[in-house]
């Protein structure tokens, strides 16, 4: 019984990171009805900005990102209006093999600046424990959580109680009426754009401080991403939310009771059996967004 509590916990406190990473991935499909295959790509560099930052200035993990969060937002903002920008038809499938490209180009740089060999994060939290119920419990497991119960408050407090919040969330309604009633939706897109980048920045920590990774970890990322968008409903901030903790959960536990290698396999599984019930995902609309 311990060991599945223990397991719960972990994969509760690591949904919450998977939930940060897939934020920024859902909301800018609300927005721009844009598929960013890009973001795990984008995830890594967030997490190599941060390794150059504590190998060569000892910077704190979670200071750097007063640094990379910046950065990363205007790669974003640049990435919008070079790339996603210009697709003025068919943006959905288009901005896959855009992103995709772009998801080729940071992995090249990357590979030619750091090679293949993996590298990890690494500060006193993230080889330190304390015991809580009769295990041990990492410290980074916990700062990540709450890293992402701060960001994810943080957008929803932009989404909910801002001006620009309300334009966000005109457009992610319907875009044409939000452009008729004056909202400047090519602004609120790249703006979105940029958050969504500079929130991968912080997934980049999260993500590097608990796992060795290379510039080709980005595959593993953006399918589990993805998983956890098309799971919870596509463009659903609270639906990337329950799937992400739902799915962790359920991969922690089905490996201390089952296997670790077919623990990934149960929530597939379940994904697609929900997906035929219910092919919208679990917060979708059957009848789309409107344009």
């Amino acid at each position: 019984m311990r060991i599945i509590v223990e397991a719960i916990v972990t994969g509760l406190l690591t949904g919450g990171v998977y939930a940060l990473m897939a934020s920024g991935l859902t909301l800018v499909f609300g927005v721009m009805d844009i598929i960013n295959i890009g973001q795990g790509a984008l995830i890594i560099l967030g997490a190599y900005l941060s390794y150059i930052l504590e190998q060569n200035l000892h910077i704190d993990l979670f200071l750097g990102l007063l640094i990379t969060m910046p950065i990363m937002f205007v790669l974003g903002l640049l990435i919008e209006v070079l790339f996603i920008r210009p697709i003025k038809r068919d943006r959905t499938m288009l901005s896959i093999l855009v992103t995709f490209g772009v998801s080729l180009i940071i992995e090249g740089i990357l590979n030619i600046i750091f090679s293949a060999n993996y590298v990890q994060l690494h500060a006193w939290y993230t080889t330190a424990s304390f015991p809580i119920g009769g295990f041990y419990l990492s410290y980074i497991y916990v700062f990540d959580f709450l890293l992402a119960v701060v960001l994810l408050g943080g957008l929803y407090l932009l989404l909910y109680r801002t001006k620009f919040g309300y334009g966000l969330r005109a457009s992610m309604a319907n875009r044409t009426a939000a452009q008729l009633i004056g909202i400047d939706v090519e602004r609120i897109s790249a703006i979105t754009f940029g958050l969504g980048v500079a929130l991968a920045a912080a997934g980049g920590v999260a993500y590097g401080a608990t796992n060795a990774f290379d510039a080709n970890s980005a595959y593993d990322l953006i399918s589990r991403l993805l998983a956890i968008i098309i799971f919870g409903g596509m463009g659903s901030l609270s639906g990337a939310l329950i799937a992400s903790l739902s799915m962790l959960i359920i991969e922690d536990v089905a490996s201390v009771v089952w296997s670790p290698v077919w623990a990934s396999t149960v929530f597939f599984v379940l994904l697609v059996i929900i997906l035929v019930l219910r092919p919208q995902g679990l917060f979708g609309l059957a009848e789309g967004r409107k344009q």
